[in-house]
């Protein structure tokens, strides 16, 4: 069900979002000990880059790879999700298929393919976000989608949260430049948005900050491959 959320900036039009508040602090990540394998360090700046891959593509590795080009990334972890909430499961290939797959993308020593929400349990992105960091102080992490994820962040539970939470940067995928750009989340948080050329300073900045990256194009999608098979 999708329900109205209460703008601070009158001057927005009224917008449908999937947001009941803040999202709950008790879901998802289990408590103790957990060796992550991430070998995280205080200090450093990580792109977390959350996905089915199902499979993963040039595309994916196209976002990555801009990313740390242009935000000079010690690390980017693909997070393969176990099962994205907002897919059809029975359309899901098995994790280790799917890991397996975001493993040949996942190039060079700054790339990392990490099960995190799998063995943390978390199935919403918000809350691995919220147990990497507790899990990770001083590390400056931001968050990595295409332009594609862009249109349609406003559906995942608790997006106003993520983006208050750390900084985000957008990446250019073809064929959602002109809708990402008019986003509802793009709109939201119009203020706090981030010339590209100050895409380096982004990680260390609090948030709320994003920024909206343009680079060669890569027309690569995970739909277009299945529909292949």
């Amino acid at each position: 069900m999708l329900i109205r959320e209460h703008k601070s900036d009158a001057s927005l039009p009224a917008l449908s979002f999937f947001h009941a508040g803040p999202a709950p602090q008790a879901s998802g990540p289990r408590s103790g000990a957990l060796r992550d394998g991430l070998g995280l360090a205080a200090g450093m700046k990580v792109g977390l880059f959350g996905g089915s891959f199902n499979p993963a593509h040039d595309g994916h590795a196209h976002v990555a790879e801009t990313a740390v080009q242009r935000m000079d990334l010690d690390r980017v972890i693909w997070l393969v999700s176990p099962q994205n909430p907002l897919k059809d499961r029975r359309q899901t290939a098995p994790l280790a298929d799917r890991m397996a797959s975001a493993e040949t993308f996942a190039r060079g020593p700054h790339m990392v393919v990490s099960d995190f929400e799998t063995r943390v349990g978390t199935t919403w992105t918000i809350d691995t976000l919220r147990a990497l960091k507790l899990r990770h102080p001083g590390v400056h992490f931001v968050w990595l989608m295409g332009s594609d994820n862009l249109a349609n962040f406003h559906c995942w539970r608790g997006w106003t949260d993520i983006m208050r939470m750390m900084p985000v940067a957008v990446i250019a995928r073809p064929g959602s430049l002109l809708e990402s750009r008019a986003a509802p989340a793009a709109r939201r948080f119009a203020g706090h948005r981030v010339s590209s050329n100050e895409a380096r300073l982004l990680p260390t900045m609090a948030a709320p900050a994003w920024t909206y990256l343009t680079a060669p194009l890569n027309p690569s999608s995970s739909t277009a491959l299945r529909a292949q098979k």
